[in-house]
């Protein structure tokens, strides 16, 4: 076979390897596509099926139809990369947009590189070149990355060497998959960025955070800003903390010590700014409580 022209990307050509390890066997498959170039095939778009292991779950329609017009004035100009699965069968490893633009596009057939995979081969080709071409959302890459660790059986540091990213990066991405699904939501539509989202994942819990995001919307708040507005409702949280133990009478805290003596310290007291509240008690066993009523009983405090 003729040597391999240097027509792919530096990212793409190493996922896809040496072209002159295509399958040379396809060509004696019975009713194999006809041979459009050394390195390419021509193969009717009926016979191709989608990835099933597609990592992007939305493809934007306008840009589609951007795309497809495109094919129509001057071609496809990358091939797409598809696994043999039966004699006239092929499916998507690569370049789904494509190929559905070149549907829209009216193509009877594209070209395209036969590979040969195995499912855990095409899930992790699949997801790589999507990353590297930076087709993904923050979501759409996040759910990537945990797919590859759970079903390739990757660590955070090799997942990281095969997309060409920095450890902390895949951690950092992992990471957004532990927000509210309303905010990873937001996060895939653009309303808020991935500086946000890593300011709101700094809140202790999901209540806050849904509040925090809502205010970014509807303020449209900068990443600054929102670091901001959270750094004030911290201090101003600590504060009031601050005021309210400040402000309790000599009492509670008797009562907490003598109440203390009987229960190891097991109660808590709760108040209100009008001066009412409430105690809670917590007892290990009927002996505890029988001693306590004893000496309340004997006035013994």
């Amino acid at each position: 076979m003729a040597a391999q022209r240097n027509a792919l990307g530096k990212g793409l050509s190493a996922l896809l390897g040496d072209a002159n390890d295509i399958q040379q066997k396809n060509t004696a498959v019975e009713a194999a596509p006809r041979k459009a170039s050394v390195l390419t095939y021509e193969i009717p778009v009926s016979e191709i099926d989608p990835n099933p292991f597609q990592p992007r779950t939305e493809f934007d329609p306008e840009a589609l139809k951007e795309l497809a017009e495109s094919i129509k004035n001057v071609g496809i100009i990358q091939p797409l990369t598809v696994r043999q699965i039966s004699p006239r069968k092929y499916q998507i490893i690569s370049g789904e947009r494509r190929f559905r633009a070149a549907g829209m596009a009216g193509l009877k057939s594209v070209p395209a590189y036969i590979r040969q995979a195995g499912d855990t081969d095409m899930l992790e080709m699949a997801i790589i070149e999507n990353i590297q071409r930076q087709d993904l959302d923050p979501i759409e890459t996040a759910l990537s990355f945990q797919r590859l660790m759970e079903e390739c059986n990757l660590t955070q540091e090799s997942m990281a060497d095969r997309v060409g990213k920095k450890r902390a990066s895949v951690a950092n991405s992992l990471r957004l998959l532990k927000l509210p699904a309303e905010i990873q939501k937001a996060l895939r539509m653009g309303t808020i960025s991935v500086g946000h989202a890593k300011v709101l994942l700094s809140l202790p819990d999901e209540d806050s955070q849904l509040d925090f995001c809502e205010k970014t919307i509807l303020e449209g708040l900068s990443v600054r800003a929102l670091e901001d507005k959270i750094e004030k409702y911290n201090a101003d949280k600590n504060t009031t903390k601050e005021n309210k133990k400040q402000n309790l009478s000599d009492n509670y805290y008797r009562l907490l010590e003598v109440m203390g003596k009987y229960f190891k310290n097991r109660i808590s007291l709760k108040t209100s700014p009008n001066g009412s509240g409430r105690m809670t008690i917590k007892f290990a066993d009927d002996n505890e409580l029988a001693r306590f009523l004893q000496d309340l009983e004997g006035n013994n405090f």
